[in-house]
């Protein structure tokens, strides 16, 4: 089965804040046939820091402290206005940074993320489910008892588990939907993609039922080395944008690679 396409919003050019530029950007990647948009976070960005980031070869992050990030929750409710068949995605919503219920306050120590994230999974499914009496819960981070969480999601949210950590396969072999493992190639990928086989079988759940996304350039990627992709297991091939700040330029670039890559001829 041939990989499904996503495109990474381009956050690092200062374009995702646009209403109008991200309205035709959104609907040219559904003319051209990408499988889905999908929107970063960023709640705040430091002028100055010395931790490593993981993820660029520089150790830095690749977008500037003063640019503008919007939320990508509220980013994806506003594109789904104006877009009909676009899948919607969010790469990567750091989920302990948010609650899973409405609370008055909260706060998330770093040292305490897996354990909280693991979780806010078993709590997101479990007030997306049905429960006709409330849902009820008692856990190290979060309790609640009969709590009604409506409207219900009209389809099951999958929940996609972003990282380059050995925690990050194992979760998504025991509570994810998928993996889109972040940074890593070669032996360490094919490493994390079995620890979440693995793991999914110790946990008594299907491990071919879990989904394997992986990334590319919109710039680079063809046919070809999308092969490669699905020869490693990939189900999605997520792909990142350059800083274009040109919507005409953009769109060009799209409609370039959705010809490389064989898809739905754009307009």
């Amino acid at each position: 089965m041939s990989p499904k396409f996503a495109v990474v919003a381009p956050v690092a050019a200062g374009v995702t804040a646009d209403p109008v530029w991200m309205t035709k950007f959104a609907r040219h990647l559904e003319s051209c046939g990408f499988e889905s948009i999908v929107a970063v976070e960023h709640t705040v960005l430091l002028t100055e820091y010395s931790s490593v980031y993981p993820y660029d070869a520089s150790g830095r992050v690749d977008i500037p402290a003063d640019c503008a990030v919007p939320d990508p929750l509220e980013l994806l409710t506003f594109l789904a206005g104006q877009t009909s068949t676009l899948g919607l995605a969010t790469g990567v919503l750091v989920l302990p940074n948010h609650h899973p219920e409405e609370i008055e306050a909260c706060g998330a120590q770093f040292d305490e993320r897996g354990r909280r994230a693991d979780e806010q999974i078993d709590v997101l499914r479990l007030l997306w489910s049905d429960q006709p009496g409330g849902a009820t819960h008692s856990g190290e981070f979060f309790q609640f008892a009969h709590a009604a969480c409506y409207p219900k999601p009209v389809s099951p949210i999958s929940i996609h588990i972003g990282g380059h950590s050995r925690a990050a396969a194992r979760r998504a072999g025991r509570r994810g939907d998928g993996l889109q493992p972040l940074g890593v190639a070669g032996a360490e990928l094919s490493g994390l993609i079995a620890l979440m086989r693995e793991s999914a079988e110790r946990a008594g759940r299907d491990p071919v039922a879990l989904e394997l996304s992986l990334g590319h350039l919109v710039s680079k990627v063809d046919a070809d080395r999308a092969g490669r992709l699905a020869e490693l297991g990939a189900d999605r091939i997520v792909l990142a944008m350059p800083p274009v700040t040109d919507i005409d330029e953009a769109k060009d670039m799209l409609s370039a690679c959705a010809e490389r890559l064989g898809l739905t001829p754009c307009p």
